[in-house]
């Protein structure tokens, strides 16, 4: 038996939201019984884009019960946009978890909810990758692109949680060879995208105080110039710069927001991200 979370076994036992919403103005569904589940999802949308209401229709096992229902729970008064970030791993998280061996549920729902958001905008649906590339797992009609997918957006490491998330090779295990080699193919991707990601470099105090006032003399300065004021550079300390206002910056009323939101900002910009500007 699954070690299924007290959460899981209520939403399972006593589903939320089940059956068809009558006036539902948007409704996804994936899956196929020739596949073991299936999911209806239906959703009422407010003109102001807000979800009042949500319910499922499920052919498939306690986890995909509890995760529609979850689903439904989840959606309810978010508005579209808040929606569309939902994803299976949120689902999961809302149970309390899931098996690693019905992960598979979870990513149903995350792809009923995008159709039912599409069938609202008008959209026309779209293939997922159950439909596209090159078909890896002929029992459970899973291809290469969908295998791809999963891998990187779950960070999955082993052909076990292949299965637990698309099911593939989960059947008559023929196709377990070729997932192997997928995810070689794509670990192997991850480690070269790790070795040629750049390395910033942070900058010394001399080469950061060079820039400082390269930016003053070239952007800041003529700026307040125009407008009767000057900037001198004290000193930079790290991460620190030390500036005095003059001319008409000195006295102004809203030196705080040069000082900030002109002088601070453009450094930030132009020089590094993490600098703070001080008044003598």
């Amino acid at each position: 038996m699954w070690d299924y979370t007290e959460k899981v076994q209520e939403y399972f036992l006593h589903p939320r939201n089940a059956g068809e919403l009558a006036d539902a103005n948007a409704i996804g569904e994936v899956g196929s019984l020739a596949c073991g589940d299936a999911l209806k999802l239906f959703l009422k949308i407010n003109k102001d884009g807000i979800i009042e209401d949500a319910s499922f229709q499920t052919f498939g096992c306690a986890s995909a019960i509890a995760s529609s229902s979850a689903l439904t729970e989840l959606l309810k008064g978010k508005t579209v946009e808040e929606a569309s970030k939902i994803t299976n791993k949120d689902i999961a998280e809302f149970l309390g978890g899931l098996p690693k061996e019905k992960m598979h549920c979870s990513v149903m729902g995350e792809e009923a909810l995008e159709a039912a958001l599409r069938n609202w905008r008008g959209e026309a649906p779209i293939k997922h990758d159950h439909d596209e590339g090159k078909l890896i797992c002929k029992c459970f009609g899973v291809t290469d692109t969908l295998i791809r997918r999963t891998i990187r957006e779950n960070g999955l490491k082993t052909v076990e949680d292949i299965t637990n998330y698309t099911k593939a090779g989960g059947a008559c295990g023929e196709c377990r060879d070729q997932i192997r080699e997928i995810l070689n193919e794509e670990l192997g991707r991850e480690a070269r995208l790790v070795e040629i990601k750049p390395v910033r470099k942070g900058l010394t105090n001399v080469q950061r105080m060079q820039k400082v006032m390269q930016v003053i003399d070239a952007d800041i300065a003529p700026a307040l110039a125009a407008d009767g004021g000057s900037v001198e550079l004290i000193d930079v300390s790290g991460h620190t710069v030390t500036v005095a206002l003059h001319g008409h910056c000195a006295g102004c009323s809203s030196r705080n927001a040069t000082l900030k939101a002109f002088i601070e900002q453009t450094l930030r910009e132009k020089v590094e991200p993490d600098l703070t500007v001080v008044e003598e």
